[in-house]
């Protein structure tokens, strides 16, 4: 199953107490790395955000934006953090004596004004239900970006398919065009000789010999068996129901690697087209892949 790397979802939540809006992108990466962004009021919950995208999203940048907006009328407590706003008091005294500033008192305002020192406290009884909309609306916002990324998979598979049956067809060009060389390679060397020794007859043996070597020289058989097999399991792996990607990058290089050896092996203008073309045709699909999970 063909998935893209790139895709975006979204999911909003909304109960009596407020809404819960989760928005999920990701982009091409060689690994899976997940970024969340959310409220300092559901920071308990991010590792479970972490795993519920984790366990859909195996790999590609992705990053979480978490939103809590509470509803009109539902109001948290309001919450003097009296200790940490001692502290405040006692350093900014101590600076001011370190300054040797006039004697003044450190102001209300100015304390108050300090993270932390004033804040909200939930209610009791409430964080169950914070945590079961946020992982509600964050699966909700997967589902949305993997369909999205199906969607796209299926583009690509359309594509890859398309370009790889281009890539049979330049093989079966070159397998056709193998034998070919060796066959001009012997009618120019027969005709070079005749020019050359004149009335003297040819050797026949030797001359075979030639013929073979250079033909054996420019050999591609393997080359094409093997290009052939990787192109069977480069089918096999776009059917398979699990992330894919890396393993066509795998076969991508393998493939690459065969063209480059028939490459200079081919002491023929033709052939050599031939796998300038396949060398072209590779690198479309190669970035292609990289969007692939």
């Amino acid at each position: 199953m063909i998935k893209s790397m790139t895709g975006y979802g979204k999911a909003v939540i909304e109960t009596d107490t407020g809404r819960t809006t989760v928005e999920i992108r990701s982009v091409n990466h060689r690994y899976g790395e997940i970024f969340v962004k959310m409220p300092r009021t559901l920071i308990a919950f991010e590792n479970e955000v972490r795993k519920a995208v984790g366990d859909r999203l195996k790999r590609g940048k992705i990053e979480v934006f978490v939103q809590r907006d509470e509803a009109v009328g539902v109001q948290n407590q309001p919450f003097v953090n009296v200790p940490l706003a001692k502290a405040y008091r006692d350093s900014f005294e101590r600076l001011r004596e370190e300054l040797g500033l006039l004697a003044e008192q450190v102001s209300l305002p100015l304390i108050l004004s300090q993270r932390d020192v004033l804040a909200a406290r939930e209610e009791e009884g409430d964080e169950d239900a914070l945590r079961g909309d946020l992982l509600k609306a964050v699966r909700g916002a997967v589902e949305a970006m993997e369909a999205m990324r199906l969607r796209e998979g299926e583009e690509l598979l359309a594509d890859l398919t398309a370009r790889r049956q281009t890539l049979a067809l330049l093989i079966d060009r070159i397998a056709a065009r193998a034998p070919v060389v060796v066959a001009e390679y012997a009618a120019r060397l027969r005709e070079r000789l005749s020019q050359l020794l004149a009335d003297t007859t040819v050797d026949e043996a030797r001359f075979a010999q030639e013929v073979a070597i250079m033909a054996d020289k420019g050999d591609v058989t393997e080359e094409l068996v093997r290009f052939r097999s990787h192109l069977v399991q480069f089918d096999e792996t776009l059917k398979l129901a699990e992330p894919v990607g890396r393993k066509l990058d795998f076969l991508m290089q393998e493939l690459n690697r065969e063209v480059n050896t028939i490459g200079s092996k081919a002491n023929d203008a033709v052939m050599a087209g031939l796998v300038v073309e396949l060398k072209a045709e590779l690198e479309k699909i190669r970035e292609q892949i990289q969007n692939i999970e």
